[in-house]
């Protein structure tokens, strides 16, 4: 502020002094001319109206009001150069002319007003002004970083509270903003990991359904374990009280599994699209039923494959493959009676794989509420169909149920074939219905009469 009242000041004075030097060279032109008392009369009255008027000095005019001193005047006169003097209530601009005869000096009285000064009051406004504006400003900007920060460290502590669900909204500066956003990443991948932890469990938990079903057969196929009737040796005692505990620890670890995936089911669906591999549908089909075939055989059960002696190509890694056939025929051992029988058929067409099992069990009263996660109209955690589902997801595709022509369940696994060759979607046909269609997709088949 003070370096500019200063650089104010000096702008005020040089400017007067320039008016002077004008008003004086305006003098000075006229005496060159003519240097009568009229002709000098004129210029003056023309250089600078009443007291501001120049004064000649050095010749016959009047030199009423001059303010510069005869020493002054002397000094001006002996030089070539003019000359500004300080003297009361201002400054005097001297400015010597060669005449013929003599030397004049032309005096220009500039008054103290006219040399300015810093306006000290309007700086001083001025720099209060700016000095607010920039305190708001500042303040504005703060409080908006501050905002964004707090925000952060409030969701960052929910998170730490358990609450996966917080997100932020990125704002304020650049690097808060790019905070935010990480942390709302950080977020869906920590949701993604539990949610694919709890999945994984879940799905470890159904897979030891299958030998635990072999198990619970073998167990089945024992002796009985009454003791309560008819006398029995100490050997005999023995061995049935083994054959009892077996049954009970069975009973008792597939509570245990029960529970284990129930407080596993998924909270969230999973996030990121898995990564897509082929397998041979018809190889993982025959392999399967090795296992389920001999089991079958135990309990007198007819079985039969279809389909699965040509290569079927789908796109799901053959690991979650074997799951959800394994979690469909583990459901057939499950929920229908020990001799009845069961059909597994795999075939091709318009692009997609259908992969059937068939039962001749009592069926599903409510296909729509078994194929939903944790729905089981029968008491179980519902997960063995919807492993079926998130496979054929996966593959592109989804599960239906049906009645078999058998008289039980048929579950349908729809899959995409990888070596179809892209087709545009018709709205006729079994394509264009599965698109106008995808939650209820079937896979046609021709029914006998009863």
């Amino acid at each position: 502020m003070i370096p500019l009242g200063l650089e104010q000041r000096a702008d005020a004075r040089d400017e007067a002094i320039a008016e002077a030097q004008r008003r004086s060279a305006t003098v000075a032109g006229a005496l060159t001319v003519a240097s009568g008392n009229d002709v000098v009369r004129r210029a003056v009255q023309a250089a600078g109206p009443g007291g501001q008027a120049p004064v000649v000095h050095g010749m016959d005019a009047a030199t009423d009001g001059a303010k510069a001193t005869p020493e002054d005047v002397a000094e001006a006169a002996s030089g070539t150069k003019s000359v500004v003097n300080d003297v009361d209530g201002g400054v005097v601009y001297l400015q010597p002319v060669r005449l013929q005869s003599a030397t004049a000096v032309i005096e220009v009285f500039v008054p103290a007003g006219d040399l300015g000064g810093a306006n000290w009051w309007l700086l001083i406004g001025l720099t209060l002004g700016l000095v607010i504006a920039s305190v708001i400003v500042v303040d504005r900007l703060a409080s908006v970083a501050v905002g964004s920060a707090r925000s952060l460290v409030q969701a960052a502590m929910a998170v730490g509270d358990g609450d996966l669900a917080v997100r932020v909204q990125p704002s304020g500066p650049r690097e808060l903003a790019e905070a935010g956003f990480a942390f709302n990443r950080m977020a869906d991948k920590l949701v993604t990991s539990r949610s694919n932890e709890r999945e994984l469990v879940a799905d470890l938990s159904h897979r030891l359904r299958t030998p635990l079903t072999v198990l619970r057969l073998d167990a089945d196929a024992l002796d009985s374990d009454d003791t309560s009737v008819g006398q029995f040796s100490a050997a005999e005692l023995d061995r049935r009280r083994t054959i009892r505990r077996i049954r009970q620890a069975i009973v008792t670890l597939e509570g245990e599994v029960d529970v284990l995936i129930k407080t596993s089911r998924k909270v969230v669906e999973q996030a990121a699209e898995p990564e897509e591999s082929v397998c041979d549908a018809s190889e993982v089909v025959r392999d399967r039923m090795v296992f389920w075939s001999a089991l079958a055989s135990d309990q007198q059960r007819p079985n039969q494959v279809l389909g699965a002696h040509t290569r079927i190509p789908v796109p799901l890694p053959r690991a979650e493959l074997a799951a959800a056939l394994d979690a469909v025929l583990g459901n057939v051992f499950r929920y229908t009676p020990q001799g009845a029988a069961f059909e597994v058929a795999i075939s091709r067409r318009d692009g997609y794989v259908a992969l059937r099992v068939d039962d001749a069990g009592p069926g599903i009263a409510n296909p729509d509420r078994a194929l939903a996660r944790g729905m089981s109209d029968r008491g179980s955690t519902g997960l063995g169909l919807d492993i079926a589902r998130r496979a054929a997801q996966q593959a592109r595709g989804s599960v239906s149920i049906d009645r078999a022509q058998l008289g039980g369940a048929s579950v349908i696994m729809l899959l995409a074939d990888a070596e179809a060759t892209p087709r545009t979607v018709s709205r006729f046909g079994l394509v264009g219905r599965l698109a106008r269609e995808p939650g209820s997709r079937r896979w046609p088949r021709q029914r006998s009469n009863p």
